[in-house]
């Protein structure tokens, strides 16, 4: 898929997801789809991505894999210079601090993110960098009632 239509689909997601409050668009390829916002590192606006999740306990995973691509992707690369970030489940929004899984964590992690979701497999045979594994942890900020917040559109 082209960058162009990988940011017409995220856009369409994730405007659908804030309409319906997650009723549309928390679920694709039979998993959970959260929208995490970062902060953009050159424009210090939010952005916004649709993104499949896994959990663990309160902790949140999310995968960099960008379909495969040989570079990361723009939300990984805002999170690696601001690791404050929201994630937006259903209709509840949480503070999160993320980080790059260790070496250990990611081993762990890649089989059940694989069998979650095949296809991580195949983006993984289609890069030489590794794909990064994202912990998204809770801090002391609890979920709030979904509002649209002016700005988050998701631009860089």
């Amino acid at each position: 898929m082209r960058d162009a239509s990988i940011r017409r689909w995220s856009s369409a997601h994730r405007f659908l997801y804030r309409a319906t409050r997650g009723v549309i668009g928390r679920r694709l390829v039979d998993n959970d789809m959260l929208l995490l916002t970062t902060t953009g590192r050159v424009t210090g606006r939010p952005h916004t991505v649709p993104l499949l999740y896994l959990s663990d306990g309160q902790n949140l995973v999310v995968i960099a894999s960008y379909g495969g691509r040989e570079s990361n992707p723009e939300w990984y690369l805002n999170l690696a210079a601001n690791p404050s970030v929201r994630a937006q489940i259903r209709g509840s929004r949480v503070s999160l601090r993320a980080r790059t899984a260790t070496p250990a964590e990611r081993e762990l992690w890649w089989a059940r993110v694989v069998e979650t979701y095949q296809g991580y497999s195949e983006y993984q045979s289609r890069t030489n960098r590794e794909i990064p594994v994202v912990i998204l942890e809770q801090v002391s900020d609890p979920p709030t009632a979904s509002r649209r917040n002016p700005g988050e559109d998701g631009d860089l």
